[in-house]
């Protein structure tokens, strides 16, 4: 719909929140507030976009940098919607179709509700739609006034309402679909003789009477859509919301969520079919999750990539990775800015620091921890081992308590185990070394010099067996 613009109001602080942060930058199921008003109007089919700032207007320029079609109008000062739609004017100058108006405090409106009112506005040739909804305690809000066919005359604020006006329980959304030409004409003559001394965009409902255009109302049925946040509780409130939609359109998809409300999934998370997940998961960010995996109870994943038939067991925290297939990640188990290639086992209660990557088949077990390694395929270090800063090849076995000593104080330094070696029980690499392939490295052994291919390794204090110590020292 190249005749569609939308302003989204994001000016206002927040005061409510108590928070250094402005109110639509809090985050809301993983995105800032405001991301939810431009994405439903960017999928109703606004070509062109202009987010009103004021308050941090750098952070939410930040944000949106790159944005396609996207200006940014700046309201220095805070004087009321209708002077914020005004600060908008400029960017749409010579825009002659139709212009959708939205708060960035009220995420929860769908695109689908926007296509309905704006279909509705086209259809009864209005120069201004309002939306509305219907609420049983409608305190704070705009009330509507129909004339007697129904149209919209007036929307009264709380504070100028009288006390019949009052008893309507037909608010304003604060959201609205105009002609551009009507909207822009008519925000340039908006007042400030109120309560507030504010310019209310609501007073162009008024113009458009006077001037004998048509004013209509689309209601929406339910309430919570145009929820406006105010404070961290309602943000709160919307969150549940939000993520009540997240999950209900991944079921719909075939993905199995054992407690949809115990399950944190972000928008922009995807989920292949047949996938069961638990309570207490929390998926976020760009996560990407195949198809067949099991994501047990507990388990946080964060930016991170896993491929089909994965199971991540109760507790693991996964952050920045990509895992292939049939990857299990076991109870505990830290991971993070690493690459996990199929069919590999890990944990439980390992760590993955950045920059570890895991062939297939490979085997990291209990209380392992890794940085900047990368290991062949097939090899294994099952427990209780530090490798950092290591190049390890493939059928590598590394035995419980080896240690790569990689810092010397000053530097890092690498060590090189090359295929087919076996490293023994509590083996300490002083770094640089290499090993060479199909070498044995013997238990307890400080290697501090390569290893040639082929040959066993052993530096062992000889043993002394002193016969009856114990009886004499007794004695």
């Amino acid at each position: 719909m190249g005749d569609l613009a939308a302003i989204i109001l994001a000016a206002g602080k927040g005061t409510r929140m108590k928070s250094e942060l402005v109110k639509v930058m809090h985050p809301l199921a993983g995105v800032p507030m405001v991301a939810w008003p431009v994405e439903a109007a960017r999928q109703a089919g606004a070509s062109r976009m202009v987010l009103v700032v004021g308050h941090q207007a750098d952070t939410i320029r930040e944000h949106f940098a790159g944005t396609e079609n996207m200006a940014f109008a700046l309201q220095e000062e805070q004087l009321g919607t209708g002077h914020a739609v005004a600060s908008a004017a400029a960017p749409l100058d010579g825009f002659r179709g139709r212009v959708l108006i939205l708060c960035g405090d009220v995420p929860l409106i769908r695109a689908e509700t926007l296509q309905g009112m704006i279909a509705a506005h086209g259809a009864s040739g209005a120069a201004l739609t309002v939306l509305t909804t219907r609420l049983e305690n409608p305190f704070g809000y705009g009330r509507i006034i129909r004339g007697f066919d129904g149209r919209v005359i007036r929307i009264v604020e709380e504070k100028d309402a009288t006390p019949e006006e009052r008893g309507r329980n037909e608010v304003n959304a604060g959201i609205y679909c105009a002609e551009a030409a009507f909207l822009f004409d008519a925000v340039k003559r908006i007042g400030n003789d109120n309560a507030q001394g504010e310019y209310y965009l609501t007073d162009i409902v008024t113009m458009a009477n006077e001037r004998g255009l048509r004013c209509t109302a689309h209601p929406v049925a339910d309430p919570m859509e145009v929820m406006g946040v105010n404070d961290r509780a309602q943000l709160a409130e919307a969150g549940r919301f939000a993520r009540q939609r997240i999950n209900g359109a991944l079921m719909l998809d075939g993905v199995t969520i054992v407690d949809p409300a115990a399950a944190y999934i972000d928008r922009g998370v995807t989920v292949g079919r047949d996938t069961t997940i638990h309570p207490g998961v929390h998926l976020s960010g760009e996560t990407r999750i195949g198809e067949g995996c099991v994501i047990e109870s507990g388990a946080v994943i964060k930016g991170s990539t896993l491929g089909d038939g994965c199971v991540v067991e109760p507790g693991a925290m996964i952050r920045s990775c990509r895992l292939g297939s049939r990857v299990m990640v076991k109870a505990g188990t830290v991971m993070e800015d690493a690459v996990i290639h199929d069919h590999t086992a890990i944990g439980p209660m390992a760590h993955l620091r950045p920059g570890t990557e895991l062939m297939a088949h490979v085997k990291i077990g209990n209380f392992v921890e890794t940085k900047k390694i990368t290991m062949g395929e097939g090899s294994k270090a099952s427990h209780l081992t530090y490798l950092g800063d290591a190049s390890i090849g493939s059928n590598v076995n590394v035995g419980c308590g080896t240690i790569t000593c990689n810092y010397d104080g000053v530097r890092k330094h690498r060590t090189v185990i090359e295929d087919d070696v076996f490293v023994g029980s509590d083996v300490q690499f002083v770094a640089p070394v290499t090993i060479g392939r199909n070498s044995l490295i013997a238990a307890g052994t400080t290697v501090t010099r390569d290893v040639p291919p082929d040959s066993l390794a052993i530096a062992r204090t000889p043993q002394v067996n002193k016969d009856g110590w114990k009886l004499k020292k007794r004695d």
